[in-house]
């Protein structure tokens, strides 16, 4: 699902597998961020930042990663919420 200007509210099947086992399992990450093992992302804000749920423990709620602090902070309730929020603000930096 693309949203405007082209931003990836929720990336193909394909991405969103891609995206997770490089996270989950790429040894250089460890060296620069907390790990990603608890987020299953989805999508992201085309700046860097990107969208998951929580895996461990399993909640609804959708959380941000920003890439430039590796700070984790939530911005919606569900992806009902997030689909609404994101797609309707018309800006990359709705979650802010």
């Amino acid at each position: 699902m693309v949203g405007q200007y082209g931003v990836d509210t929720v990336w193909p099947l394909e991405q969103i597998v891609e995206h997770n086992l490089r996270f989950w399992s790429d040894s250089s990450f460890a060296d620069l961020y907390m790990p990603f093992d608890a987020l299953f992302f989805f999508g992201d804000n085309g700046g860097g930042d990107q969208f998951a749920f929580v895996r461990t423990p399993r909640r609804a709620d959708i959380f941000v990663w920003e890439h430039e602090d590796d700070s984790r902070r939530w911005v919606a309730r569900d992806l009902h919420d997030y689909l609404g929020r994101s797609l309707a603000d018309g800006g990359d930096n709705w979650y802010r």
